[in-house]
């Protein structure tokens, strides 16, 4: 992948940490299928380079996280029809999260304004969410006679049930702010805007700086634990176990517990 080409988002990496940018600020960062097709690309190259170990999403700008899709998108109101055949039908905002596109590495997502509907396609497949104090979320669908599905699904794992059904049917009439979402467990972390990026990256460093597999296996096994029953969890638990309990991973882990330093954590 060639990060000179992309078009419609920045791609950087550096210490294990990649950073994508939506970069459609004059567009409050609504995502387009020139984006899909750009975040989808760059998922694939995340997966496979294993110099990135955690990667960081945020946008351009500071009044918008993204919006959704960019309405110059859809199909005019000249009685165009819509089609969603359950067989051939693709949502194209599936296509811009790291689970859809295969790739287990954390992602951080460091919410930077609005964000909004299809916005859901990136943070419902995050890890960890980080907010600017004046970052907010709603779910515009049912305003304007759209049926919110995918979007909200995605969301159901990080937000309670009563919260999402909320959102998604007050519509443009309200909207979560920074601070509410922290209170429901939808972001992890509240900071001024200013802040923010030094927020996602002190975390998205501390996990880059750990071994990789345990990582990434750990995070499989979260995963698969939000779908599954507590029993079904624990009768597959060797699986993940075994993706990762490598010697190499334990040598590293000892190395670290060995050596005497210790991490000085922050406190949340």
């Amino acid at each position: 992948m060639d990060p000179s080409a992309l078009t419609t988002i920045r791609y950087e990496a550096a210490d294990g940490v990649a950073t994508i940018t939506l970069d459609r600020a004059e567009r409050h960062n609504a995502f387009t299928t020139v984006m899909c097709d750009e975040m989808a690309a760059t998922w694939a190259h995340v997966r496979t380079d294993d110099n990135v170990r955690v990667v960081i999403v945020t946008a351009a700008g500071d009044k918008a996280f993204c919006t959704g899709i960019d309405r110059a998108e859809v199909p005019a109101d000249d009685g165009a029809e819509y089609s969603f055949d359950p067989l051939t039908y693709v949502d194209p905002g599936r296509r811009l999260g790291p689970r859809s596109n295969d790739c287990w590495k954390p992602v951080v997502a460091a919410v930077n304004g609005m964000a909004c509907g299809g916005a859901f396609y990136l943070l419902g497949e995050s890890d960890i969410l980080v907010a600017a104090d004046h970052a907010t979320f709603f779910d515009p669908h049912v305003t304007y006679g759209m049926p919110a599905v995918f979007e909200p699904t995605l969301m159901l794992h990080r937000m309670p049930f009563g919260e999402v059904l909320r959102m998604t049917l007050l519509g443009n009439h309200e909207r979560i702010s920074a601070a509410r979402a922290l209170e429901i467990g939808l972001v992890t972390e509240v900071v001024p805007g200013a802040d923010l990026p030094a927020a996602a990256q002190r975390i998205a460093a501390a996990i880059a700086s750990q071994p990789p597999t345990a990582v990434q296996a750990s995070l499989r096994a979260l995963w698969a634990a939000s779908e599954l029953t507590r029993a079904q969890m624990l009768d597959v638990g060797n699986t993940f176990l075994n993706l990762a309990m490598s010697k190499d991973a334990l040598a590293e882990g000892q190395a670290v517990f060995s050596s005497g330093q210790r991490i000085d954590p922050t406190i949340r």
